[in-house]
Parts: C-alpha cells; structure tokens; sequence
C-alpha cells in the first residue's frame, strides 16, 4: 500500500498535511485526479513536516500574544459617559459597539463587536464587568464605568 500527503481534507482519510496510508487504486484513481493527495516522497514529506511545524509555531506565537492582550484588557478600566435621567436610568443604551469603541479608544485595540460578551444592553447608570473574547478560547474581563454625562 501507498503512502500520500493530503493536500486538502478528505473525509475519513485525514487532515491536510497529513501522511496516510491509501490503496493503489483509490490514491491514483480517486485523490490525484482531484488534486487531494500527491504520493509520499522524501521531499514532499520533509516539506509537510516543515510546513506543520511553522503552522504549529505561529498557533503558540497567536496564543502568547492573546494571552498579553487579555492581561492588558483585565487592568483596562472603560469610562463611558452617556445621557441619563435623574434616577440614573440611560437614555440609550451602552451596546457592544459602544464598549468595543471605547476598548479601541482607551487601548488602540480593534475588539469586533460580536466578541464582546454583553447579556443585554447596559440601560443604567454603574460599574459591570464585561467579558471580552480576545480570541478563541481566551477572555478578558473589563471593567465598565457608566456615568451620566
């Protein structure tokens, strides 16, 4: 049985980059005509090797630095000023945008709105600590000061 290095996914075979054992018959008539697979050869398995081993470095590089800008945010106090009546209830609402506005101001650091973990839209006055995503599997929790303006 033949060796190949996945181009792409294939279901029930492997990964991209991945070195699978496959019949004769499935490897030329099936993966090469579709350009999922190339045969096995020492270069082309020392360049899959190379190739995993720099995807896997810069997955570690994008976590340490998710890591830093968590730590930033979780020391990061959001002051957000907003028009509100006389019982301490807003106007508008403090939404999502508005709190990853306010992260871009105070930090330099573009937040997208939808990772920023808000129940409903803050209508009062106060301090809440708001979860932000920094990136898959990494939160940072900020501290948010409404105030009446």
């Amino acid at each position: 049985m033949p060796e190949a290095i996945l181009l792409q996914d294939v279901d029930q075979v492997g990964e991209k980059g991945a070195v699978v054992t496959v019949s004769k018959g499935y490897l030329r008539n099936y993966l090469i005509p579709r350009k999922l697979a190339a045969p096995a050869t020492k270069g082309l398995v020392e360049t899959a090797r190379r190739k995993a081993e720099s995807e896997e470095r810069a997955k570690a590089d994008a976590v340490t630095q998710a890591n830093e800008l968590a730590a930033l945010l979780n020391k990061t106090v959001l002051t957000i000023p907003q028009q509100a009546g006389e019982d301490g209830r807003l106007f508008g609402s403090v939404t999502t945008q508005d709190i990853a506005d306010a992260i871009k101001e105070a930090r330099g650091i573009t937040v997208d709105k939808r990772h920023v973990e808000l129940p409903d839209a803050i209508k009062a006055v106060g301090t809440y600590q708001v979860v932000v995503e920094v990136a898959t599997g990494v939160h940072a929790t900020v501290k948010t000061i409404v105030t009446e303006r």
